[in-house]
């Protein structure tokens, strides 16, 4: 069995947390990454969800992130691991992924997305609101502001451009340091 891919567009970005060969940007075409997924169990809490990031269909539109190549062999404890941390609301499936440099046609990867269905689901929110949500969220793994800064400077170091990330990030970053 060859090596398989996995297609990281929020905290797996800057904390894979799992053994993988290489690492690769890559464009998922027709999703965007959007901050509609509540967090209860990482950055916020049953009482006070954060919100982190979901992809949401979005015909014409892409999002950039990062592809692991994990081996054959080491892919069902790297799925485990996956399963675990994702289970906050997020299923696992299969995409095409465009990876520059490796090849021109799309490769199968594996990701991660919440949708509607799952209980944690926030949707569509202003940006203002989603800000202030992010800016008042803590949870087990740490700030939700934290997990905000992480992937938008990860995004800028991968030359990767989010207008909704950057949105939420200025926003954020209006109301000040958190007492």
């Amino acid at each position: 069995m060859l090596a398989q891919w996995i297609f990281g567009y929020g905290s797996l970005i800057w904390r894979p947390d799992f053994t993988f060969v290489e690492t690769r940007p890559a464009i998922l075409h027709g999703w965007s990454r959007r901050f509609w997924q509540g967090s209860t169990d990482h950055r916020g809490t049953e009482e006070s969800p954060g919100r982190v990031v979901t992809l949401v269909p979005d015909p014409g539109e892409f999002c950039v992130g990062i592809c692991f190549r994990v081996c054959a062999a080491d892919m069902p404890s790297v799925l485990s691991r996956l399963e675990f941390r994702e289970r906050g609301g997020y299923t696992r499936r299969q995409i095409r992924v465009r990876i520059p440099g490796v090849t021109a046609q799309r490769l199968p990867a594996w990701t991660y997305i919440a949708t509607e269905t799952n209980p944690n689901y926030l949707g569509h929110a202003p940006v203002q609101a989603i800000a202030a949500q992010i800016h008042r969220s803590e949870g087990p793994s740490g700030t939700n502001i934290e997990y905000l800064q992480q992937l938008a400077a990860s995004l800028r170091r991968n030359g990767a451009v989010d207008p909704h990330v950057s949105a939420v990030d200025l926003a954020v970053s209006r109301l000040g340091r958190k007492r």
